[in-house]
C-alpha cells in the first residue's frame, strides 16, 4: 500500500473521528446550554462542579476532536499541495485556527470548572460576580466554536472542496456536493453574528457529505490517474 493510499485511509478516519467527537461531548457538557444562539440552562456554573468528571470527559473528547483535526492536516497536505499548494496552505492554516479555537474552548471549559469549584466554597450561588466572570468564560467558549467550528471551518471546506474539483481526486459530483454544503454551512454562521438565527437544517448537507467523503477515502481512496498528474506535474515543476 502506497503513501497516498494510506494518507487517504487515515485522513477518512480523521475525519470521522471529528465529525463524531462533538457529538460525543453532548451527554457530558450539554447543560452548559444553546451556546451563542442560546440561554445557558438555569444553575449551569453550580453544575459544573457537581458534574466534574463528565466536565473532564467532555474536555478530552474535545481535545480527541482537535488531534483529529491535527491529522487531517497532516495526512491531507502532503497530497493537496502538488495540486495547489498556495491553496493547500490556506486550507491547512484555516484548520489549524480551528484547531486553536477548539483548544481556547477547552481551556475555558476547565476555567468554568474552576470557577464552579471557587463558588462551592463561597457557599453563594447566588453571587452576581461569580455569575457575570461565568457567562463572560461560557461567552469565550461560545465564540470560539462559532469562529473556529463556524467560519473558519466553512471557508476551509469551500476551499478544500475547491481543490477536489478541480485535481479530480474524488469523483466531482461529491466535491461539488461539498461546495454548496460549505456554502451553505457558511450562510448558516454568518448571520449568527448579527443576532440573526437561521434554520440549523442548513448545516446538514455538508455534515452528510464529509461522512461519504470519509468512507470514500477509506473504501476507493484518491483518484490514481489524477495521484499521477499531480506527481507528474510536481517533477515538471522540479526540473524547471
Amino acid at each position: 500500500m502506497n503513501t497516498n493510499r494510506k494518507n487517504a485511509i487515515w485522513a477518512g478516519i480523521f475525519y470521522i473521528i471529528a465529525t463524531v467527537a462533538p457529538i460525543l461531548t453532548f451527554p457530558f457538557i450539554g447543560f452548559l446550554g444553546g451556546g451563542v444562539a442560546g440561554e445557558p440552562i438555569p444553575d449551569y456554573l453550580v453544575n459544573v462542579s457537581l458534574n466534574e468528571s463528565q466536565v473532564i470527559i467532555g474536555m478530552l473528547i474535545e481535545w480527541i476532536y482537535v488531534l483529529a483535526v491535527v491529522g487531517i492536516i497532516a495526512t491531507l497536505l502532503p497530497i493537496l499541495k502538488k495540486h495547489n499548494e498556495a491553496l493547500a496552505l490556506g486550507f491547512s492554516g484555516l484548520r489549524f485556527i480551528e484547531a486553536v479555537c477548539a483548544i481556547v474552548g477547552s481551556i475555558s471549559l476547565l476555567t468554568l470548572l474552576t470557577l464552579s469549584q471557587e463558588l462551592a466554597i463561597a457557599g453563594a450561588p447566588g453571587d452576581s460576580n461569580f455569575q457575570t466572570v461565568g457567562t463572560a468564560v461560557l461567552a469565550i467558549r461560545d465564540w470560539a466554536f462559532m469562529i473556529g467550528s463556524g467560519l473558519v471551518w466553512s471557508l476551509s471546506a469551500l476551499i478544500f472542496n475547491y481543490i477536489l474539483y478541480q485535481s479530480k481526486l474524488i469523483p466531482r459530483w461529491l466535491s461539488i456536493w461539498g461546495l454548496v454544503g460549505a456554502a451553505l454551512s457558511f450562510a448558516t454562521y454568518l448571520p449568527q453574528f448579527f443576532s440573526i438565527n437561521l434554520t440549523e437544517f442548513l448545516f446538514l448537507p455538508i455534515a452528510v457529505q464529509e461522512m461519504v467523503f470519509a468512507v470514500w477515502l477509506i473504501v476507493r481512496g484518491f483518484n490514481p490517474s489524477a495521484i499521477a498528474s499531480l506527481s507528474a506535474k510536481t517533477e515538471l515543476n522540479e526540473i524547471k
